[in-house]
């Protein structure tokens, strides 16, 4: 199954503002996504990041957009607006809010009253291991990403192409496992056959 395509994932944050009362600089900042946490994404399958999934991404040209609209740019890593760190809870990061910019400051208000607390983050999957566990459920966890986008979000969710592939790959796998059990008894049946 090729998952090499662009994909999002989403979180429940807890986005916090701040302003530095010296130099009047905003910030927004919160983990963009968690380690280690399973997410269901339908009844029995289940997806998780690695701590490790971060490490070899966070040197690329990064932006933080609202809604992931490429037009709406809050900062850029790169430019220094955007800052990013794994540590051992998740993907942490913090955007200076341009306060000449009338959509930046709206966002920064609405995360500050609370009518605005979620966040995204785009990305390819570059490495991810699956188990398919003995209960027929099923995890994937994301062990290298290729980071190209995180994002403040009003109704943050799973993209269903994303879901949709991830859908194909269990009816792919069930289909296997349904023609070995299949070969397996008709190899039996001849054996008994022939004695």
């Amino acid at each position: 199954m090729d998952r090499s395509g662009r994909q999002t994932r989403s979180l429940q944050a807890e986005l916090k503002t701040r302003a530095e009362p010296d130099t009047q600089d905003m910030y927004i900042e919160g983990y963009f996504a968690v380690f280690n946490r399973q997410t269901e994404l339908w009844p029995g399958a289940f997806e998780e990041i690695a701590p490790e999934a971060f490490i070899e991404t966070l040197g690329n040209d990064i932006r933080a957009l609202i809604n992931h609209d490429t037009t709406l740019v809050l900062g850029r890593n790169k430019s220094g607006t955007l800052e990013l760190k794994a540590d051992s809870y998740g993907l942490w990061g913090r955007v200076k809010i341009n306060p000449n910019d009338t959509d930046a400051v709206n966002i920064y208000e609405r995360v500050k009253r609370g009518d605005v607390d979620q966040c995204s983050f785009g990305f390819n999957v570059q490495e991810e291991s699956t188990d398919w566990r003995d209960d027929g459920t099923v995890k994937w966890t994301l062990k290298k990403i290729d980071l190209h986008e995180v994002s403040i979000c009003t109704f943050p969710a799973y993209e269903d192409t994303g879901v949709q592939a991830r859908k194909a790959e269990v009816t792919q796998h069930l289909e296997r496992k349904m023609e070995q059990r299949k070969k397996t008894l008709k190899e039996r049946l001849k054996a008994c056959l022939d004695n």
